[in-house]
Order: structure tokens, then sequence, then C-alpha cells
């Protein structure tokens, strides 16, 4: 489990171990787990189920008649409580969820399969995680709710503002309390080494960057309060970039009723592209047609069914409608039953139609009786907004469908079938396999969702597998562009472990859920082409329901789905094709050691991602945990060449000491513990480590030079961000600004000197700048940057003859953002890079010496690749000779760090794993 779990914005492989393929079912076959003594994967049984009573029982019985095999101690209902029973055609697929010590682990899931004939049950075989050498010696935290809260909101607030700072918009005031809230879920272990107790919390809202809607599962160190892993619980069809402004009002979804028999009725409509269908609608006692389909209920039993209802949320904000219900909003009506253009136009009528095919498709080929298999109800959101404009993009929220109204080159997301099913699978994934949906997990679940999407679009609309567009998906979402132009992915892609897969953080598209996504279902697509759509869908179905769990991944997907082959009974020949499928794709033992990198690798596996890097003066400072991210991470410093040893310099006392910096001389870092952050400073050979400071909040973005250490801190009462700074030699700690109404951000230190970047209100509006403060005599000096156009300030960085910072002055909103200097006195403009033409950049973040700026891209991505990932540029000060690559890995590079001249540090994921690595000079060109 080491590199899925490792920590927050771990670089992830999936699990490290290499699993067999199973052999077949005529003989029992057993793969062992990773870092736990009961096994993955266990098949070929025929075993008389020892318990008695319920499916769950008999499960139950069977792990503890079989301990020796399954080294499961408590198999009581303590430590083992149901799931889920899934009982049809004679199998029963039983989940069982660990616990220890009353507490869930977080993809502790074992699944036991059995048949059951004339009352007796067999079992087949078992899959899942449990894992056996979690000892805690106490699962009660020492973190208070409370601070769990501040500090998760703390985390998100950081990652989502370490860009730009931007101002609201003219007219706009601040939000009092900021734009993020936050839930305690309850607490959870994480499963590494010994186990790490956390409070996990969901953290909800708008993003106070873009604006987009926020839901993310935050697990917090329920001894420190650290952060230790966060990531995105929205579930889009493609990356998230839309905009959209602060949540409004909302409200709960509606109680569905019952209507009388005779209200269920057929109306018509046309789809987008062009085709009369049938519709089920409602008729309601006023005479008015509502689209709620009542068509799937129990024709003995009326309307104890299933009900779809497809919602009119146009002009609805998306984030008022991700994990919440808008306030008001009504189903889609008519005056009659055959819907007018404007149902059309809408992608209403796409999108009521194509759920009750997805619905059809899951009943009639495995009796699934809707998403969660209970009946539960269907709800179809269409149309929202974002900031009054497009939102190009669906997603699935944990509860419903919601489908973002389009732009002039995009039809509204329902138009096409497959971002239905594909939307919808993933309650299916909910409510079956549970696939985490970060890392390796979250591509797989990604994976089925594209897998299924796909199929459900091609059998709805007639499509053959052999047309050569099968394989796409969202392809026709586009108002002109051509299918293949148009299409978001392509199951067709020949994506390759060895070729394609791409190392990246929570931070980047959640670990790669759509970056790494078609490598498995390419696989399962294929399979799919060899062997037929019927028993290629039951193959990957069974497996979903009955074999993956939620921590799988693609090594573990390919043993699910080789497992379940071989339980439907097929042949010989066909069993080959199944592996083959996935040997195409790279997915075989140990495909992990097949990726390579043209860096100088400092410290590999440090396996943190969020903390940061510090270089200066020929030292690196950074933290670093062990592989299996179970130990609290402490600080290393070492030399940036790469030489000597490194040496630890943070207490191991159980708190997570993080956001390391350096000057060559000092390091610094934050201690965080259960009741406040400490900051820390430690020379770099000998010496006394020394706390300087101590506050309740988060504290990140430490920058360290000479006697000044400058960090920043948020403001619970705005959201917005502060810089304050601390003279490490007089102990004197002091904002840089007072103001409450005023922020600042994205500090840099240098000889004594603050620059930052800065907000501030004026009559109308606010002013966005870079400021210089001269801690030795209080003086400010404001650059020269156009406050009148300015869409935002990027991180600043200060050497010996200047400042140099971001400034985006494009309200628009392109992504690009020029690269700018000026002397310490504002003297001296200079454009480094331009914002637009030749030579710009998607400048995100920056760092310089006195001889190159190195600065770190991030594109707008309306669908994820490489080249859409966080890669470094390095220019000089004058910018002549334009900006070079300074490396080719592929794979996100983030936190990059200047050292002397042109080398610099960064954290790198393109081997799965999180690895220090460097370059003395620019790659060029890649």
């Amino acid at each position: 489990m080491a590199a899925v779990l490792a920590a927050a914005g771990l670089l992830v492989t999936g699990m490290t171990a290499a699993h067999a393929d199973t052999a077949p079912t005529a003989a029992a076959a057993t793969t062992a787990g990773s870092e736990t003594d009961t096994p993955s994967l266990v098949t070929g049984l025929s075993e008389e189920a020892a318990g008695t009573g319920s499916a769950a029982d008999a499960a139950r019985g069977h792990l503890k008649a079989k301990q020796s095999r399954y080294h499961i101690a408590d198999t009581s209902a303590k430590d083992l409580s149901a799931v889920s029973t899934d009982s049809r055609g004679g199998k029963e697929t039983v989940r069982l969820q660990q616990k220890y010590k009353g507490v869930d682990v977080l993809g502790g899931q074992y699944v036991v399969r059995m048949t059951k004939k004339d009352g007796k049950r067999t079992v087949t075989g078992t899959s899942g995680n449990y894992f056996t050498k979690l000892k805690l010696d106490s699962v009660t935290p020492k973190v208070s709710e409370k601070t769990a809260i501040q500090r998760a909101i703390g985390a998100v607030t950081e990652q989502l503002g370490s860009g730009l700072l931007k101002a609201p918009a003219k007219g706009e005031k601040l939000v009092k309390g900021g734009t993020l809230s936050g839930k305690a879920e309850g607490v959870t272990i994480l499963p590494q080494g010994d186990g790490v107790l956390t409070r996990q919390i969901t953290v909800t809202g708008v993003n106070p960057a873009d604006g987009t809607p926020v839901k993310q599962q935050v697990y917090v160190d329920a001894h420190s309060g650290f952060a230790v892993m966060q990531y995105s619980d929205i579930k889009t069809f493609g990356a998230q970039g839309a905009t959209a402004t602060a949540a409004g009002e909302t409200g709960a979804a509606p109680e569905a009723t019952n209507p009388a028999g005779d209200s269920y009725v057929k109306g018509t409509g046309v789809r987008y592209n062009g085709q009369k269908t049938e519709l089920d609608l409602y008729k309601d006692t006023k005479g008015v047609y509502q689209m709620i389909d009542y068509s799937k209920r129990d024709a003995a039993t009326p309307f104890s069914g299933e009900m779809i209802a497809t919602y009119d949320a146009r002009g609805r904000d998306v984030s008022t409608a991700s994990g919440a219900w808008p306030s008001g909003i009504k189903t889609f009506q008519s005056d009659t039953p055959d819907l007018g253009e404007d149902f059309t136009n809408s992608g209403a009528v796409d999108a009521h139609w194509a759920a009750g095919k997805v619905y059809d498709y899951y009943k009639n080929h495995f009796g699934r009786n809707g998403l969660d298999d209970k009946n539960g109800y269907i709800y179809s959101l269409v149309g929202v907004t974002a900031n009054g404009g497009p939102y190009d993009n669906a997603f699935w929220d944990g509860s419903k469908m919601v489908y973002g109204q389009g732009s002039g080159d995009f039809r509204t997301f329902s138009a096409d079938t497959d971002v239905v099913g594909h939307e919808m699978t993933h309650g299916v994934t909910e409510h079956t396999a549970g696939l985490v949906y970060a890392g390796q997990s979250g591509a797989i679940n990604e994976a089925i969702s594209d897998y299924f999407g796909n199929a459900i679009d091609l059998e709805a609309n007639g499509q053959s597998m052999d047309d050569p567009d099968s394989g796409l998906l969202g392809e026709d979402l586009c108002t002109t562009l051509s299918p293949r132009e148009c299409a978001l992915r392509d199951l067709n892609d020949g994506a390759t472990t060895s070729k394609n897969f791409i190392g990246v953080t929570y931070r980047g598209d959640n670990g790669g859920v759509h970056l790494n996504s078609t490598i498995f279902s390419g696989a399962l697509w294929d399979m799919r082409q060899d062997l037929g759509g019927d028993l290629a869908d039951k193959i990957v179905y069974r497996a979903l329901t009955a074999y993956m769990t939620p921590l799988d991944g693609f090594t573990e997907g390919r043993a699910a789905v080789v497992a379940a082959a071989q339980e439907l009974g097929v042949t010989k020949d066909q069993l080959k094709k199944v592996k083959s499928s996935f040997d195409a794709h790279g997915i075989v033992p140990g495909w992990e050691t097949a990726l390579g990198i043209d860096t100088d690798t400092i410290l590999s596996k440090v396996n943190v991602s969020g903390t940061g890097v510090g270089a200066g003066g020929g030292k690196y400072a950074v933290s670093r945990t062990n592989e299996d991210g179970s130990e609290p991470y402490s600080v290393w410093v070492g030399n940036t060449s790469g030489k000597g040893t490194p040496e630890q310099k943070s207490p191991n006392n159980g708190n997570y000491n993080v956001y390391a910096t350096t000057d060559g001389k000092n390091v610094a870092w934050v201690e965080y513990g259960a009741t406040a952050a400490s900051l820390h400073v430690r020379p770099v050979g000998s010496g006394v480590d020394k706390v300087v400071f101590g506050i309740g909040a988060n504290v990140s973005g430490l920058v360290l030079n000479g006697d000044i250490l400058a960090y920043t801190v948020p403001d619970p009462y705005y959201g917005l961000q502060h810089v304050w700074y601390t003279n490490i030699k007089t102990g004197v700690t002091t904002q840089v600004n007072q103001s409450y109404a005023i922020a600042t951000a994205l500090p840099s230190v240098r000889d004594g000197k603050i620059a930052y970047a800065k907000m501030w209100p004026a009559s109308d509006s606010y002013k966005l700048g870079v400021e210089v403060l001269d801690t030795a005599t209080g003086k400010t000096t404001l650059m020269p940057v156009d406050k009148d156009r300015t869409g935002g300030i990027g991180q600043t960085a200060l050497t010996d003859d200047g400042v140099t910072w971001i400034e985006d002055g494009d309200l628009t909103d392109t992504g690009q953002a020029a690269v700018k200097r000026a002397a310490l006195d504002g003297t001296g403009l200079t454009t480094v890079t331009p914002e637009a033409g030749d030579g710009s950049l998607y400048a995100y973040t920056l760092t310089a010496s006195d001889d190159a700026i190195t600065v770190t891209t991030l594109p707008p991505a309306t669908s994820w690749a490489n080249d859409t990932l966080p890669k470094l540029y390095q220019v000089t000060p004058d910018g002549k000779g334009g900006a070079q690559r300074v490396s080719c890995n592929r794979g996100d590079q983030v936190y990059a760090a200047a050292d002397t001249g042109t080398r610099v540090l960064w954290l790198d994921g393109t081997t799965g794993y999180t690895n220090l690595v460097k370059r003395d000079r620019p790659a060029g060109k890649c």
C-alpha cells in the first residue's frame, strides 16, 4: 500500500507488490497481499461455508475457520462489519469492512464469494485488503474536531491558492468566513506501516482563485493536526477548468412521492442528433408534463421501483450543485407531452433519455436495480453555468449527475450518451468496489466509467465496435468539430505504462485519474474487441462488483479481471486474449521499473509533495518520510550537488515537520502539533534547534535569508492570506500589513528585504501589486504594476539586483502570464517573458538565482495530458534567448527551488514516486 497512501500529494503508482495472474479455477490459487499476511486474492475454492445465518455470518465463519490462510485474528462483526451483500443467480458476494479497535481502516475491505444451493453455501474465493500489521496504542485523537477542521480548510486553501493572488471582481466584496467550510466525518486509520490515525474532514465550497466547486477529502493526522492526505471527491468527465461564482443558497433534495397510476405517460422529444425519441414522463394533477420517469417500476407493485428525474438547473452556478441541491430548481416541465426545441437545445431530452438507457443496460445485462442496486432515485441536473457563462464539464458528486451548459463550441454535456453512462457508472462503482478516487485506484474508477459509458453508448445508439470512432468519448459534444477532433479521450489511443503513465500529485488530476485511465480502459476495450461485448461486459462487471476493492492499483485490477473471466468459464483461448490485452498496455508485474528520467536523483522516494523544497548556498532542505509513509515527516538537509550524506535536522517526537527552507547557513521549518504550529530554525552545520515562533493556525510558504524568516498565515475571517516575518536573531515577529482587508502572499526574502504580492481595497474595487518591504527601516516600495488591468499577481523572487514576479494582466483569464523584473526602487522595468505571443508561458510560479529564473508552467487543461502538467522552464534575467525546458521528464515537476547559477531542484513524479531531483543546466527542447 506504500505508493497509494504514503502522503498528501504523493506521486502514486498503486500497490508495490507484483501479483501474478491466477491459475485456472480447477485448482485453488492464492496471491499474497502487499504488506499484509492476508492474501489479496484466492480463487478456485470449493469449501463449505463454516458459518450459519446471514451471508455475512457465513463469510466471517469461513475466514475464522481458515485462520491459517487469512491470518485474521478477530472475525467478529466488531472488526469485520458487513458493507453489502449481493445475492443473485445463486451467487453471493459479501463485502466486509475492516475496523481496528472500532475505527474504520481506509481501503480495508475484504470480499468473500460464495454459491448457495439448497440452503448450503460454498465459498469459491476471496479478495481484497485486510491489514494485519496495524499496531496502534490508542485510537483516541489528540487533535480536537474543531482544530482538525481548521487545519483541513487551511490545507485546502494553501493548495488552491498557491498560484496567483487574484482580487474579487469590481463591485464584489470579500466573503466573511471565506468560501470553504469543513465537516468532520469521523476517525479513520490510514493503513501505512503500523497505521496512521486521522480525522477525516470533508471540505466543500468554492475555489477562491477561480470559483470552481470544491469537495475535498482531507485526512488530518489525529496526533499532530497535519493534513497527511487530501484529494478531490468530485468525479468529473474531463479536466476541472471552468470558472464559477460564490455558492448561493442551497436547499435539500426533493422528497419523491408516488403519483397515481394513470399519471404515467409517454411523450416525445428530439435529441441533439435530430433523432425523435419516445420519453417517459409524468403528468401531474395540474396537467403539466414533468421529466419524471416511473416506467422502471415493478409491474406487480406500481411505483415501487426506480424514479428518474431530470431537473432544470439552467442559470444555476456549478458551485451550488456540487454536494448540494440548488434552492428552488424544478424538473423540466411542459404543457404538452411533445417536448419542443427548448428541451432539445437545453440538453434535457438527451439527459432524460440516456438516463433511462443506462438504467436499462444495467438492469437487462446484470439484473442491477439502479445505481445503488436498491432502486434509489436517479437525479440529473442539466445546464449549470459557471460565473454566468458555460461550464464545459459534467460530474457525479455522490448523489446525482450534474451536466454543464455548453459554450459556442460545446453542447450541454448531456448531449453524448457516453458522458451520461460515464457519470452514472461512477455511481455504480461507488456502491460496489468503492475505488478511491485518487492515484491508480482513481484511474481504474475513471476507466470503468469510460468502458461502460462507451459500451452503453454503442448499444443505445446502434453503433458497432468495428466503427473506427467506437472508442471515442465525448465525440458528440461539439457543435462544429468532427468526432475525432472533439473527443476528450480515445479508448483506442494505445496508451501503455512504459510510454504514457504519468506520475502526478493529488493536486494534479487527483494523482492521474484521467491522465492514466486509458492505459487501463484501453486494455478493457481491447478485450471487448477480442471477446465481444456481451462476454467482456460480464467479465468487467463481475470484476468490479465481486473482486475489486477500494485501493486496487493496475496490477490488482488486472488480477481481478483475469479471475472474473476464469470464474465465468472462459476458454483457454479467451483467457489468453484477456491476459494479452493487459500485456499490450504494459500492465504486467513490475511495470513501474520501466519509467525513466533525465534528471539527477538527490533523494528517492521521499514520498511527500505538498511540503515543498528549499535551496540556497549549495544546500537543500526537504521533508521526507519512509517508503510506506507511516513515519511523521522529518526535515533533512544536504548538498545540492548530491554529494555527501544528508542530515536529519528536525526532532523525532511524533509531529510533522514541513515546509523546509534554507539559505545555506540555517534551515527553518514548521512543526505541526496538536494545538499549535511551531517555527524552528537550526544551523545547517552544528548548532541548537530553536523555536522562534508559534501559532495555532496553519503556516506555509516559508522563505529564509540571513536573519529574516518570512511565511504565510491564513486569515479565517475572510479566507485571505497574510505574510508574517520573524527576525530569528531578536525573535520579534511582525505582520507586513496589519489590516485584515489587505491580503499579502507569495513572499521572497533577500538581504533584510521581503517582496510579496499584495491586494488592497480601493473605492469600488480591489487593487493588486508587488511590494518590497525593507525590514530595517519599515519603508515599502510598490513595483510598477498596472493596477487597473491586473488579473493576478504571482510568486515573487528577490535577487541581489532586483525583484522578479508573475503578472497576469488578462482579465479574461487565458492562463498565460508575464514574468517581469524591476530594480528594488521600482526602476528599470523589464518584461522577461511576455504574456502573449512568441515566448509567452503559462507561468504559475517561479524561483530565481542571480543568474537564472526558473518558471513553473501550468497550462489550463480541457483534457488531461502530459503537457498540461506543471513543467519547468528557465530563462536569463534579461529574457534574451527565450525560455528553455529544464527537464523533459513526463509527470509532475513541482516545488522548484533555485540554488546558485542555473542549478534547480524540484520534486518529480515521473517514476511514480516523489523524488527530489536536480539539473545543473536546462535540457533545452523536448
